[in-house]
């Protein structure tokens, strides 16, 4: 099992920025690929940015967010970061922290590994 913890989240006005974690812990060694998801009542979940804990292969990013965001990881501390730049209202959401035992995917139910969640509110 592995077991994430997201942190970070607040309110930030519009054009602000935010800097989410994922601390990570249990059996680290099934997270072979860590994603970050979204979620507004009455929508699915929605993908955001993913990252590979080994480094291999490149960082990917939903369209609405390329440029603006920035998925890390910090293998020394079992920790993966998203760095929100230029937030907009739109951004408002509960982001998701997640963890799959296999590749890259942009599909919610194909990952393993959950987080709590963290609310981020962008105010115009």
């Amino acid at each position: 099992q592995v077991q994430l913890v997201e942190s970070g989240g607040g309110l930030v006005q519009a054009g602000g920025s935010l800097r989410l974690s994922c601390a990570a812990s249990g059996r680290t060694s099934s997270a072979y690929v860590m994603g970050w998801f979204r979620q507004i009542p009455g929508k699915e979940r929605e993908f955001v940015a993913a990252i590979s804990w080994s480094g291999r292969g490149s960082p990917y990013y939903a369209d609405s967010v390329k440029g603006r965001f920035t998925i890390s990881r910090d293998n020394a501390k079992n920790t993966m970061y998203l760095q929100m730049n230029s937030l907009k209202p739109e951004d408002t959401a509960v982001y998701y922290c997640a963890a799959r035992g296999l590749g890259y995917s942009t599909i919610a139910h194909e990952y393993n590994y959950w987080g709590q969640g963290t609310q981020v509110t962008v105010s115009s």
